[in-house]
């Protein structure tokens, strides 16, 4: 928040504001059991950890407020340990959908940055150096995009590179919904595409699904995007492979870590061929808001009992 105190003065008469590292689960759960008042719903933000620990705390029977909803002004609850919610009583709502336009244009964004070398570009600029690339870079309709996860924002990236004249093909766990072509397999994905764009939840069965063997299978030159998930990937053969100058990896661009903010840390950390950005690819000021105002109203028809049409997360 940039204005606090302006936001404490047109706010301060409708709600509470107190000031705690959500991070620290000890200090999360203090503050939620403070005074023994409760709350009946939390709006997650920023992928603060929401575990076993603070669900217990926040649905103890003594609080004059039991929890009842949680609330995810986004698409991903991976953050929500979903079986002890649902052992609480505790539903679990998200926005998938509200961010796609944004998550979309910021995974073509990095794809633009990378096939046109921008970053060593403008290093080099701001050094004073004139760089001239070592080879013409090739353009969008020379390249075959693969896309994993064919979900609300893999079809809004789709559409907009399809528009830009790219070949587009993916991989999709309901393929009778997929509108563009379809790789026979992720194997098949990788081996013939020249960027691969990652647009899948985090699961037990996702996580660690781009791997050693799965990077080794790209084209000589390749582009991984990740903006769904720092898990999917491992992060460390992902470094592996971008140190290697005979690796078919050429670059990525990472939005999401396996761990992040206070705790962030990679081992992409350096790598000149890596465009590392902290979890922004949603943060616009239309996807923000309609975010979280579809989670205000999802909180309040769980609240009001009223809960057709609303999506639950069940695990």
């Amino acid at each position: 928040m940039d204005d606090q105190a302006g936001a404490h003065a047109a706010w301060g008469g409708r709600v509470d504001f107190t000031d705690f590292d959500a991070f620290d689960e000890s200090a999360l759960v203090a503050e939620t059991v403070r005074g023994g008042l409760g709350y009946h719903a939390v709006k997650s933000r920023a992928g603060v950890p929401l575990r076993a620990t603070f669900l217990a705390a926040a649905t103890d029977p003594v609080l004059a407020n039991r929890l009842r909803v949680v609330g995810r002004a986004g698409a991903g609850t991976d953050h929500v340990e979903l079986p002890a919610a649902a052992r609480h009583g505790v539903a679990v709502t998200h926005t998938p959908g509200a961010n796609a336009n944004a998550v979309a244009e910021f995974a073509l964004a990095q794809l633009l940055a990378l096939t046109r070398d921008l970053p060593a570009h403008n290093h080099a600029a701001h050094q004073g150096g004139w760089r001239a690339p070592a080879a013409p870079a090739a353009e969008l309709s020379e390249l075959t995009l693969g896309i994993v996860g064919l979900g609300r924002i893999g079809l809004a990236l789709a559409g907009r590179a399809t528009a830009l004249g790219m070949r587009v093909h993916g991989h999709s766990r309901r393929p009778a919904q997929a509108p563009v072509p379809l790789a026979g397999s992720l194997s098949a994905l990788l081996r013939t595409s020249d960027v691969v764009s990652l647009h899948l939840p985090l699961t037990p069965k996702t996580r660690g699904l781009i791997g050693q063997a799965e990077l080794a299978l790209m084209r000589p030159g390749a582009i991984l995007l990740n903006t769904a998930r720092g898990g999917i990937v491992d992060e460390q053969a992902l470094a592996h492979a971008l140190r290697d100058p005979a690796h078919p990896l050429a670059a990525a661009a990472v939005d999401t870590f396996e761990h992040e903010h206070a705790a962030f840390a990679s081992p992409l950390f350096g790598l000149p061929n890596a465009l590392l950005t902290p979890h922004v690819a949603g943060m616009t000021r239309n996807a923000m808001a309609t975010a979280a105002l579809r989670c205000a109203d999802h909180i309040a028809a769980l609240l009001t009992n009223r809960p057709n049409g609303i999506p639950v997360v069940t695990g």
